[in-house]
């Protein structure tokens, strides 16, 4: 009889599967983790004669497609988040095969039962009905068991619920209670067994795909796993590819390799014709590197801490590389000595509301820092408080053009657009800010505020009551950035009272 798993046994388990799988396990699945570990580890005589077979690489062939199986969540639909399907079908796709020569090369990755790639297959082909060759899909999962009930397309109704009518009589043939999938668009899909949490050079070939369907996926990763395969998918994207994610999914904190795309009432992403990688996300791959986020920033911190604390990493980091037997280019170089950022001066105008001096601060920054960042944001935020909103927009724009995911520059823009008139594009902005990063609240109160002025009470409710939620919880530093003067307290209040103003409370 083999002793069961202890606590240490069970998280060198979680550990493993993160690193092989890529998968983060959550506590509460902490019970059914340790019966996986009790039943595999008695197949091998004990949990530590288990925990050995993981440095052997053909065992783990056939074990983690095994764990996958258990671990992973298979359930999934046709045209799934339609939205999707519709910006793929209609934009994407008629873009693609007009800049190319060749049929439009898709992936889809962690496939599943395959209900997404032939979807895709389906769309393509009810957009181009008189070519059947203008698609190639790669479906790729790592659970052999969803891949060989794709192979068959055999689905229940279940999986066609949210499938058109039309769609379904004419692609699909009834076999008692089971769909049948029509021969063309399953011949249209090659499903190949794959982990997107592991290394495969032949695979993840430069270029070898125009389109990349994820979704869905990532949200089950653990950081540094999400971003490995981002790498890997950036990879094989060709430049001007496009990638869709899942709803709840965003590229932020992932890579900056890409422009934010909103379409037919959906978020996609676009791979830059000329992938940059920003200082930030090289640092974080250093293994010294220390990580600023949000969720490291204490609640008593303010953003002059923080802004000073990632001057501090940066004067460390940099000086890393003149350190003896850092590789440098010239001896010159290696005597020069960055300087620090410091954005202290600038950051305590704003807290005082001081915004004409808080740029005066920004235009002395040495000349390296001009186009930093944190830099671009503050300078936009002082212009737009300062009235310059033509200024604030034109410094938001540069900084989107550098990073298109950054939150603040497009909560600012929409604020800019608003003034300027452009509801439509207001919204845009702020709907993007969301999607970005869903605990920012300024962009859904901003929402908020404009629904109600438009006379969309149901929105303007939702919205300020998601927003007084928000502001709850969120960092000091970005009510301090964006809270136009305002405490935290005082946005709250706002929000209450609209809501209360419409007979409703937040």
């Amino acid at each position: 009889m083999t002793i069961p798993p202890d606590a240490q046994d069970i998280a060198h388990f979680r550990a493993l599967i993160s690193i092989h799988l890529g998968l983060q396990i959550d506590d509460g699945y902490q019970d059914a983790l340790a019966q996986l570990l009790r039943t595999r580890g008695a197949l091998c005589g004990s949990v530590t004669r288990y925990f050995d077979h993981f440095a052997d690489e053909a065992w783990l062939q056939s074990e983690l497609p095994l764990l996958a199986r258990e671990l992973t969540v298979t359930e999934t639909y046709f045209f799934r988040n339609t939205d999707q399907f519709a910006a793929f079908s209609e934009l994407v796709l008629p873009r693609v095969l007009a800049a190319g020569s060749h049929a439009c090369r898709i992936l889809s990755a962690g496939c599943a039962s395959g209900e997404e790639p032939y979807s895709l297959a389906i769309a393509a082909s009810e957009c181009f009905p008189d070519a059947e060759d203008l698609v190639e899909i790669t479906a790729l999962d790592i659970n052999p068991i969803a891949l060989s009930k794709a192979a068959q397309g055999r689905y229940s109704n279940w999986s066609l619920r949210d499938t058109p009518k039309a769609i379904k009589d004419k692609w699909f043939a009834t076999d008692g209670s089971d769909y049948v999938l029509e021969a063309g668009a399953r011949r249209a899909v090659r499903f190949a067994v794959g982990n997107l949490a592991r290394e495969n050079l032949t695979f993840w070939q430069p270029g070898r795909f125009d389109v990349v369907f994820c979704r869905n996926v990532l949200m089950y990763f653990c950081p540094e796993q999400a971003r490995a395969a981002i790498d890997r998918i950036t990879r094989v994207l060709v430049p001007g590819g496009y990638l869709f994610l899942g709803h709840a999914e965003t590229l932020r904190g992932l890579s900056n390799d890409y422009d934010l795309c909103h379409t037919h009432g959906t978020f996609y992403y676009r791979r830059k014709a000329e992938p940059e990688r920003y200082t930030v996300t090289l640092w974080d791959e250093r293994p010294d590197a220390q990580r600023l986020s949000a969720s490291a920033i204490s609640n008593d911190a303010s953003w002059v801490d923080v802004i000073q604390r990632s001057s501090e990493r940066i004067s460390t980091l940099t000086s890393a590389f003149d350190a003896p037997g850092a590789p440098t280019h010239t001896e010159a170089a290696k005597a020069e000595k960055p300087v620090p950022l410091d954005l202290t001066s600038a950051l305590e105008c704003v807290r005082g509301e001081r915004y004409g001096d808080a740029l005066r601060h920004i235009a002395d920054l040495p000349t390296e820092h001009a186009n930093d960042a944190d830099v671009l944001l503050l300078k936009a935020v002082s212009l737009s408080h300062s009235g310059a909103l033509d200024q604030a927009e034109a410094v938001c724009r540069e900084l989107l053009a550098r990073d298109g995911l950054n939150t603040g520059a497009q909560y600012v823009l929409a604020v800019c657009r608003e003034a300027a008139g452009d509801v439509r594009g207001a919204l845009e902005h702020d709907q993007a800010a969301c999607y970005l990063d869903p605990t920012f609240a300024m962009p859904r109160l901003h929402l908020g505020l404009l629904a109600r002025r438009q006379g969309d009470s149901v929105a303007a409710v939702r919205e300020l009551s998601h927003a007084a939620h928000l502001l709850q919880r969120e960092d000091p530093s970005r009510v301090l950035l964006f809270g136009g003067g305002f405490k935290r307290e005082a946005l709250v209040a706002m929000c209450r009272a609209h809501c209360d103003a419409m007979g409703v409370q937040a």
